[in-house]
């Protein structure tokens, strides 16, 4: 789907509110990084930026998430009111922007300091911010979605063992809810296909995930092993009562955390809503990748983009801000606090907690990477898969065939 024409963008045009007009060394920086976590892991980049002494961070943060400043910074990108640096998620959403010659082209600075040599894995940059041939983002991290948080005192009060995997989980049910203790916190919206996304390759299995998302292999996805991934998500639902559905994905990492829920499964950004209640994992908390069924991370992550401009200045410090976020020192205090795994491997690590070291195990292996379903297929058709998972969760009466009939379709149907 174009995000520059068409409903999306009418939309978003909207709601924009353009800045004005900027110094000459400052540098508007547009994310959705606004949980407690996520504003202590973004001022790691600012603090960089302002000690350069040359050049300014301007934070331009959009509340929600990647969702509702998406199109907000494409509507002002195409609308000749560009911020100096965005973020965005690794896949297909800046296509259109660089066909359309509206960012700047980072290879020289790539060459120069030898990203290819250090970004792990190396699909971190290419394809993620290679496109004909050029590189267009710097890639600031790996996040993996494929994780389970467990809060240990809520098991332990109940007298029952710490869960290790998915299926303790729902096994200690009962006895959490004979507790007053929700046994899994969620939110709405896209936390759903987390939880969904992390069950299904705990079924599937690395390459068939990848058979049905990227290959579009139907006699998979309409196979008893699709099937059984629906079956799942329904025992997961019954789970979750609609009525404890928080809005935010942090709410529900909240719930955790003050053991008002047992579990919860969330990407390792909400490492850093740990950190800053001060929580130590393998104490307080357990982090369990993969459902603690099988060993995977997702390459998910974050990525920067810089717009054109016909400033020199602003141009000298969208470079320096560039290389700043892939440089050592930089990549270890801003992953440190956000929970998420650096893009490279030759930097110091030993401050990381046991979470990190674990994802950081399991990353060294190619064989337990997942590729994210956002750099698999196109957004519209995940959101489509998103919307029939919600509606799932939240409407009692839709059987599993019917949901599994309709996934059907949306694979059938989904754009190359």
């Amino acid at each position: 789907m174009s995000f520059i024409n068409g409903r999306l963008l009418g939309a978003a045009a909207g709601i924009v509110m353009f800045a004005g007009p900027a110094a000459a060394a400052d540098c508007e920086v547009v994310h959705w990084w606004t949980s407690g976590g996520e504003a202590a892991a973004v001022a790691e980049f600012a603090k960089a930026l302002d000690a350069t002494g040359e050049h300014k961070w301007v934070d331009g943060a959009i509340g929600g998430s990647g969702d509702t400043a998406r199109p907000i910074i494409i509507s002002r990108i195409t609308g000749g009111q560009p911020p100096c640096a965005t973020q965005f998620n690794p896949g297909k959403d800046a296509d259109d922007l660089i066909d359309a010659g509206l960012l700047l082209d980072l290879s020289d600075l790539a060459k120069e300091e030898g990203w290819t040599d250090f970004v792990y894995p190396s699909t971190q940059l290419d394809p993620t911010c290679v496109r004909d041939g050029k590189v267009w983002c710097v890639p600031v991290n790996i996040h993996s979605a494929y994780w389970m948080w467990v809060n240990r005192k809520v098991y332990q009060d109940a007298g029952i063992d710490v869960p290790a995997t998915w299926d303790d989980v729902i096994a200690s049910t009962s006895t959490l809810r004979d507790n007053g203790i929700i046994p899994l916190s969620l939110a709405q919206g896209w936390p759903v296909s987390t939880l969904s996304d992390a069950i299904e390759v705990s079924v599937l299995g690395i390459p068939n995930f990848v058979k049905i998302y990227q290959d579009r292999d139907m006699d998979l996805v309409k196979g008893d092993l699709s099937r059984a991934v629906w079956e799942k998500l329904d025992e997961a639902r019954k789970l979750v009562d609609s009525a404890e559905i928080v809005p935010q994905w942090n709410d529900a990492v909240g719930l955790v955390i003050t053991g008002k829920a047992g579990t919860n499964v969330m990407g390792d950004w909400a490492q850093g809503e740990f950190a800053v209640a001060e929580q130590v994992a393998g104490d307080d908390y357990e982090c369990l990748a993969g459902l603690g069924l099988n060993d995977v991370v997702s390459t998910g992550g974050d990525v920067f983009y810089f717009p054109k401009t016909d400033d020199p200045e602003i141009t000298k410090a969208q470079l320096k801000l560039a290389s700043l976020m892939i440089s050592a020192p930089v990549q270890v205090a801003f992953n440190l606090k956000k929970g998420s795994m650096p893009i490279r491997q030759d930097v110091d690590l030993n401050a990381a907690n046991a979470c990190m070291k674990k994802g950081l195990a399991i990353l060294a292996n190619a064989d337990n990477i997942v590729p994210n379903n956002t750099q698999m297929m196109q957004r519209e058709t995940v959101y489509a898969i998103r919307d029939l998972r919600n509606e799932f969760f939240t409407n009692p009466d839709m059987s599993v065939d019917e949901a599994f009939e309709q996934f059907i379709s949306l694979i059938e149907s989904a754009p190359e």
